[in-house]
């Protein structure tokens, strides 16, 4: 069970304040949900509690974690990828989709890499974009550190 005020991370979306456990009848039954908050967009999601697992709500991950994510995007050496780019976008897509915050670190890894050899796509920049995003939100709160700083940690690890 998430607490009312709890940030959590919604995938695909990205970090998110839950801001009140609600009940409605549906169809004669009673049902719970938790009124979600994303961050970034002030979106607004009703997620039943029942659901938790099956839509992938999570907590914001802990400090073991981040080392973990520094860890994957250190990793420079990446197959060299001769997987088209629709191919490698709806891989990618997969991946953010999944919520796994090490998941989406290996896709801004590799499309960074990615970006060094060759320019991307449009669409590879806005999955580029989306995953920097939901990574730099999600690391900033489990480290108490400004967005800002964390996006010059990551510009400091692409850049060395």
């Amino acid at each position: 069970m998430f607490k009312v005020g709890e940030k959590v991370v919604y995938p695909a979306h990205g970090v998110g304040q839950i801001e009140a456990i609600r009940s409605q009848v549906i169809s004669g039954t009673e049902k719970r949900f938790y009124m979600l908050r994303i961050l970034d967009s002030d979106m607004k999601i009703m997620i039943p509690v029942d659901n938790v697992d099956s839509v992938g709500l999570r907590k914001v991950i802990d400090r073991n974690m981040v080392n973990q994510v520094y860890k994957v995007l250190r990793q420079k050496k990446i197959e060299a990828d001769q997987q088209t780019w629709n191919r490698r976008y709806r891989e990618y897509t997969e991946k953010i989709k999944t919520g796994s915050i090490l998941e989406i670190a290996k896709v801004m890894r590799d499309l960074f890499v990615l970006k060094g050899d060759k320019e991307l796509s449009f669409g590879e920049r806005k999955m580029l974009d989306t995953a920097r995003n939901l990574l730099v939100k999600e690391l900033s709160i489990a480290r108490s550190h400004s967005e800002d700083r964390i996006m010059e940690e990551l510009r400091h690890i692409f850049t060395h």
